[in-house]
């Protein structure tokens, strides 16, 4: 028996990750790492250029070289539909939006830089890269439309010329009449436009996939790192390959982080199961960086403006709210609705009575965004954040008193906004004010008139975020006990590095009296587990937890009546501890592989619970920071997160979490920076020219919860994986704009504040 006591478990818990044994002494198992007996290798012929019209010259001098044995391109896909778009928007105008078609391999055209031309399959990928460049191909270019902003100019390459415009969308929430009165009886408005930068989201793991054919039964199999097996199965199934769900086993093993971005079904998965029917032998796919960068769904892309309007106490009025998103060149799987699902969060934390927020969705000649942590939620933080500061500052009164007038206050609680979000509890004021009292607000202008003497400028910045997770729904958990009295759990969750095993294992532990490792996870597989909604939207703890314990505790039950039989006493006279049921104050015990042979099936317990309405995570971030005006560079000196989460399953992998958001937030705000020439090439297409935070660059930060528990959530849970890029990045970047205006004379700076950027804006603004 492990020495590890059964009471260290249970909600609430700083269970340390069982995990990372296996992932720090390099025995994690990922794609990449799995070997078919008879593997090929893929390769991807992509586009070079970013628009242009293409004919394929010829392929068999390709063909011909040694080790190769299929190139498949847009006319061997006879039968294979297209990529989908499953998330097709309602206008403001009542019609839905024409969709562009997404071939599994550009047929005439391509559309971006890495856009899919050829598959080129061979004994190496070594090999398969040689035959690439043997592929002839003569390219029409095309002028491109790069930039938002200047797509929508009237001289400016159409994209998709059938539709006639490169807005691919423009979809409205709430009362624009009652916004425009609101704003009328204002005594003062304040307005913004925010850069949100579009990101590459650069997880540790490349993606990778191995397709395999069976004819004997005419199945598929695709092993590959996903963020869910039975959405990826089903899109493949369903909407490209057009065959039987039953025919296709989706298995994920390992996956090296997913923020989003491997939600997603790209092209080299159906890829590598036509490639694999057509040779008889299973085909590997490994991606690059540059692959990564040139193909893989980007995030955010906005720029925004907004407008407040305020009566003359600084109480907000109304609120109206227009992002123009970049789509990319195509509408990727879930893209358009990221930007709808930000702007349903434009009010923020803040007790606004109208709000008008407006979508302009547009196509560029660019790769296409979708979700990526957070998925809309950051950006609205991002750009009620800056408008209240500006709007505090306008008017004369601090950003702290400003929050605190406007807020939504505990007791108009539960409060369904103007955009028709209900949120259920909050103490929205409570977690700001020991989120200053940690940051030793009070005492800034001391460090302030210390860094001066320095000749280095210090700023503090204040952000308060809500967001909306865990979305209606469920997701179903089966418990099993094993012969040998451990138990297995099954779960259509897919951790991408979030610790679920210790999450679940924790709670599974606490009710049956077992340690951690006598619990297993089992996930990512179709064959073995029946559905799924897999991982997003900070919805595996929320929903995954309380079914997970609910079917536990039915397990416990059954455990106990099958005891109580053979023991011959009463099910209360029992208790489960240890790997034993055992009779309270005495020695009679059974071992649960003993109760487990007295089942003449699977002793196994099933459960969903499910809920109606989201959760509501919220909190505050405060941001003190130091720029040296002479190079640009700026150096967070102090980071105080104070968050409600509502009930906290572990405290330590809730940190972690934090801390990962946090830091992803950071260093968008701060390096990141995706950059399109006029022609559409990427000029950050590599680690070498595209610059991510490291951890020397980040604070060591005070993390502190003040939680109140979720009432729509059955445990109190409200979520908290991309908690920490929502509340960061206006965190940041108020502190430095503060600093910048006070002593610098500039304006405002947007993200990416890279020491470049700020040295210039100090430039600009001495001149």
């Amino acid at each position: 028996m492990n020495t590890m006591m059964t009471q260290k478990f249970g909600i609430g818990a700083p269970v340390r990750r069982k995990e990372d044994a296996s992932f720090l002494t390099g025995k994690g198992r990922y794609t990449d790492d799995i070997k078919a007996s008879g593997q090929v290798f893929g390769f991807m012929l992509r586009s070079p250029v970013a628009f242009a019209r293409f004919k394929i010259e010829d392929i068999e001098e390709a063909l011909g070289l040694e080790g190769v044995h299929l190139i498949l391109t847009a006319a061997d896909l006879d039968g294979v539909n297209l990529m989908p778009c499953e998330a097709v928007l309602k206008q403001i105008d009542g019609t839905k939006h024409p969709v562009p078609r997404r071939e599994v391999l550009c047929s005439s055209m391509v559309r971006h830089v890495g856009d899919a031309i050829a598959f080129i399959v061979a004994d190496t990928a070594e090999i398969a890269k040689t035959a690439a460049e043997l592929i002839q191909i003569d390219h029409e270019d095309l002028p491109p439309a790069i930039g938002s902003k200047r797509a929508l100019l009237a001289d400016t390459p159409l994209v998709w010329p059938e539709f006639g415009t490169n807005s691919a969308f423009v979809i409205g929430q709430g009362d624009q009449a009652k916004a425009e009165a609101a704003f009328e009886e204002a005594a003062h408005v304040t307005s913004i436009e925010v850069v949100n930068n579009r990101l590459v989201a650069n997880y540790m793991e490349t993606r990778s996939c191995i397709g395999e054919y069976s004819p004997e039964d005419d199945s598929y199999t695709l092993t590959t790192g996903t963020q869910g097996v039975h959405d990826m199965r089903d899109i493949i199934a369903d909407s490209i390959l057009h065959i039987d769900r039953a025919k296709l086993r989706v298995i994920t093993p390992d996956v090296g982080g997913g923020f989003g971005t491997k939600i997603f079904c790209y092209r080299e998965y159906p890829l590598c199961l036509i490639a694999s029917r057509k040779l008889g032998r299973p085909v590997k796919w490994t991606g690059e960086r540059t692959d990564h960068f040139v193909t893989d769904s980007h995030g955010r892309d906005n720029v925004s403006t907004a407008e407040l309007a305020l009566d003359e106490a600084g109480r907000i009025l109304g609120l109206k709210v227009h992002v123009v998103a970049d789509m990319g060149a195509y509408l990727h799987q879930f893209g358009a609705a990221i930007p709808r699902i930000g702007t349903s969060m434009s009010p923020g934390l803040y007790d606004i009575p109208a709000v008008w927020a407006k979508v302009t969705g547009v196509y560029t000649n660019t790769v296409p965004t979708d979700a990526y942590r957070g998925a809309g939620r950051p950006e609205a933080a991002y750009l009620i954040e800056r408008l209240v500061d500006k709007a505090a500052s306008e008017i004369g009164m601090d950003p702290v008193s400003f929050r605190k007038l406007n807020f939504i206050k505990p007791e108009q609680f539960p409060y369904t906004t103007q955009l028709k979000r209900m949120y259920d509890t909050g103490d929205f004021s409570g977690h700001l004010s020991k989120a200053m009292e940690e940051a030793q607000w009070d005492t800034f202008s001391e460090r302030e008139a210390e860094s001066l003497s320095r000749g280095m400028w210090r700023g503090i910045g204040v952000s308060s975020y809500i967001e909306a997770c865990a979305f209606p729904g469920g997701e179903e958990a089966t418990v099993e006990l094993n012969e040998d009295g451990t138990v297995t759990l099954f779960i259509g969750t897919q951790t991408n590095g979030q610790g679920h095993a210790t999450a679940y294992g924790q709670v599974v532990a606490q009710e049956l009296g077992l340690t951690l490792e006598e619990v297993e996870l089992v996930q990512g597989d179709t064959a073995r587990i029946r559905k799924g909604d897999g991982t997003g939207g900070s919805r595996s703890i929320p929903l995954g937890l309380t079914s997970t314990l609910s079917a536990t505790k039915t397990l416990a039950r059954q455990i106990k009546e099958l005891a109580s039989e053979k023991l011959e006493v009463g099910l209360e006279d029992l208790e489960l501890a240890e790997g034993v049921v055992r009779v309270v104050g005495t020695d009679q015990r059974l071992s649960f592989s003993e109760v487990a042979a007295l089942s003449p099936d699977k002793l196994r317990a099933i459960d969903e619970v499910k809920q109606a309405e989201c959760t509501y995570p919220n909190g505050t971030h405060i941001c003190e920071l130091e720029i040296d005006p002479e190079t640009g560079i700026v150096q967070i000196e102090n980071y105080v997160i104070v968050d409600d989460f509502g009930v906290t399953v572990n405290p330590l992998l809730l940190q972690g979490q934090v801390h990962g958001g946090a830091v992803q937030a950071i260093s968008q705000a701060l390096c990141e920076r995706t950059v399109y020439d006029d022609d559409g090439q990427l000029l950050t297409a590599s680690l070498l020219d595209y610059q991510l935070a490291r951890a020397a660059d980040m604070p060591s930060f005070n993390f502190q919860t003040h939680n109140v528990p979720s009432t729509t959530n059955a445990l109190g849970i409200k979520g908290a994986g991309e908690a920490g890029t929502i509340g960061a990045c206006a965190a940041v970047m108020n502190a430095l704009n503060s600093a910048l205006q006070k002593h610098g004379g500039v304006e405002q700076i947007d993200m990416p504040a890279t020491p470049e950027r700020v040295w210039m804006a100090i430039q600009k603004a001495k001149a």
